[in-house]
C-alpha cells in the first residue's frame, strides 16, 4: 500500500521534538460530543490530510438539493441517515484529489454495513483503514458537552430530545462498528475525558505506534 511520511514539529510539555508520522486512513469512533471534530482539526494541520465529517457533509447537502431534503427528514429528529443516502455522498468526496493520501473520517462509518462498504471501496483502490481511534467519554459528560454546544451554536438538531435519541442510536447501532474494527486489530483506545491537548498527545502516540 502506497503511503507517505511527514516529519512534524510538535511540543510535548516543556520539551520539543521532531516526530515522523504516517499519513493514514483514520476512523474516529465515539459518541456524539466525544470531541472527534476538535481532534480531527488538529490532525488535519499535523498530517496534511482532509477531515471528512459526514455530519457537515449531510448538513451542507440538505441546504441545496432534493437529496438534502430527505437527509434532513432523518437528522432533524436525531435519526441516522440510511446507508443508501450516506454512501454516495462519502464515495463522491473520496474520489477528490485531496483524499489520495488518506483522510480522517469523523462520524463515519456509523453502522457495520457502512464499515463493510468502506472496506470494500478502499480495497478496490489498494487501500485500507490503518487505525481506528476510539474516544471514550462517560454519558453524563457527553450530555453536558452537547447541551452547551447546542446553546452556543443554536443547532436545531441538538436539543435534549434529539441528543438522547442520538446516544441511544450510538449504543445500539454505531457501537458495534468498534467490534468490527477490533476484529481487524487496528483500534487504539483514547481517554476522551482528558483536556484536549492531552487527548491529542495520546492520539499522536497511538498513530506513531501504528506506522
Amino acid at each position: 500500500m502506497a503511503s507517505r511520511y511527514l516529519t512534524c514539529w510538535r511540543l510535548f510539555g516543556p520539551a520539543s521534538a521532531f516526530i515522523t508520522v504516517l499519513t493514514m486512513w483514520i476512523v474516529f469512533i465515539g459518541p456524539p460530543g466525544a470531541g472527534k471534530g476538535t481532534q480531527c482539526s488538529k490532525l488535519v494541520e499535523t498530517l496534511g490530510i482532509p477531515h471528512l465529517s459526514t455530519g457537515d457533509m449531510l448538513r451542507e447537502t440538505r441546504r441545496d438539493s432534493a437529496l438534502g431534503k430527505v437527509v434532513a427528514s432523518y437528522i432533524d429528529v436525531g435519526r441516522l441517515a440510511p446507508d443508501y443516502l450516506v454512501m454516495p455522498i462519502v464515495t463522491k468526496r473520496l474520489a477528490e484529489p485531496d483524499c489520495r493520501s488518506g483522510c480522517l473520517f469523523d462520524g463515519f462509518p456509523r453502522t457495520v454495513q457502512q464499515a463493510g462498504q468502506l472496506d470494500e471501496f478502499l480495497a478496490r483502490n489498494g487501500k485500507r483503514i490503518d487505525v481506528v481511534l476510539h474516544l471514550q467519554v462517560d454519558t453524563e459528560v457527553l450530555l453536558g458537552r452537547l447541551l452547551k454546544r447546542a446553546g452556543l451554536e443554536n443547532r436545531v438538531d441538538d436539543n435534549e430530545q434529539t441528543i438522547s435519541a442520538r446516544l441511544d442510536i450510538y449504543r445500539t447501532q454505531t457501537a458495534p462498528v468498534l467490534e468490527h474494527y477490533q476484529g481487524q486489530g487496528n483500534v487504539v483506545e483514547i481517554d476522551g475525558q482528558q483536556a484536549p491537548e492531552l487527548v491529542f498527545d495520546d492520539i499522536m502516540t497511538g498513530l506513531n505506534s501504528r506506522k
